[in-house]
């Protein structure tokens, strides 16, 4: 059980705060920009809403990391910032996902801490856990099994990222909680066609064939596997309420999932998309290439209990995602 969310009168980050959100043009980041906003966080509560542009500010450098937050003084942290990618990406370059995210999380997680920062939310993910995992998965099952092997490398930074805030809070008190959302999709997303995960993948791909007549078109996999999708701007408004109402104490979990409890085959959602994109040819499924795992539904039922849960259906996220993808234009992917 979690400790119960806190009342309006009690909310543990106020308009006044300097929130830095890392990794603010990244999907989730801007998601998160934009549920802050909405609840008049940042310089219209009198505030600020700190962002840093890559040339503004690297990330993977700890001493421009540590002169960033001297000079700008955050008073709450959102770490949103990582190196993503789907299955094809993370197998490619393992190296690149495991130091880069590692690197990010320890100059980011321990400059917030050592610059006296007040409050500090780290967004994991849901690869984090066993590839077997008990369905739904409980947060409990961190650890008790082996990963999936084609995001391996993401998962293990992840879960470091997860460890380094709890120990931090165990042994100095510093005020770190994390999430672990499930599958994110919405505007924003990476529609690359081999480095993005499997959703804006299919947007892509059935919209171009849509756009281009085209007869059918190939997916990866059998379709069978089990999926679970939340839209970016549900997770914008987990982190602003985790923020504002969520403290665990010294013997709960740190860490909540996040998502909708409800999953669907990679079939359904395929056509799911084809319908969203106007596609109407065939679907076909390359069986030789790679399925991942084979179901992945978390337990949502710690964040449920605080008074939080997922308000955006699968269909009309996946219209605005299918706009996004649209009105950006697909070659900037």
């Amino acid at each position: 059980m979690s400790s119960p969310a806190v009342g309006d009168s009690e909310k543990l980050i106020s308009p006044a705060d300097r929130i830095y959100v890392a990794g603010h043009r990244g999907m989730a980041g801007s998601a998160i920009c934009r549920a802050l906003v909405a609840k008049c966080y940042g310089e219209a509560g009198g505030g600020a809403l700190l962002t840093a542009a890559r040339s503004e500010l690297d990330l993977l450098d700890p001493v421009a990391v540590a002169a960033w937050f001297a000079a700008n003084k955050p008073d709450v942290v959102i770490l949103a910032a990582a190196k993503v990618g789907g299955i094809h990406a993370n197998a490619t370059y393992p190296a690149d996902f495991l130091l880069e995210n590692l690197k990010i999380q320890n100059h980011l997680i321990e400059t917030a801490w050592r610059s006296g920062v007040r409050r500090l939310l780290f967004l994991g993910s849901s690869c984090i856990y066993p590839k077997l995992a008990e369905q739904p998965i409980r947060e409990e099952a961190l650890l008790t099994g082996p990963l999936e092997p084609t995001n391996e490398w993401y998962a293990i930074a992840k879960i470091t990222g997860i460890k380094l805030c709890a120990a931090l809070r165990k042994q100095h008190g510093f005020d770190a909680i994390s999430l672990m959302p499930t599958n994110l999709y919405g505007p924003g997303d990476n529609y690359h066609p081999t480095n993005s995960h499997v959703l804006p993948a299919l947007v892509r791909r059935f919209h171009e064939a849509a756009k281009a007549n085209a007869p059918r078109v190939t997916c990866w996999g059998t379709g069978t596997p089990l999926r679970e999708f939340l839209h970016v701007d549900d997770l914008g408004e987990a982190c602003v309420f985790a923020l504002e109402r969520w403290q665990p104490g010294p013997e709960e979990l740190q860490f909540l999932n996040v998502g909708t409890g409800v999953d669907l085959t990679i079939r359904e959602l395929a056509e799911a998309v084809a319908a969203a994109t106007g596609y109407r040819g065939e679907i076909r499924w390359d069986t030789s290439k790679p399925d991942g795992t084979p179901k992945k539904q978390l337990d949502v039922g710690r964040l449920a209990e605080l008074g939080w849960q997922a308000q955006i259906p699968l269909a009309e996220g996946l219209a605005s995602t299918v706009a996004d993808f649209a009105a950006r234009g697909s070659k900037r992917f």
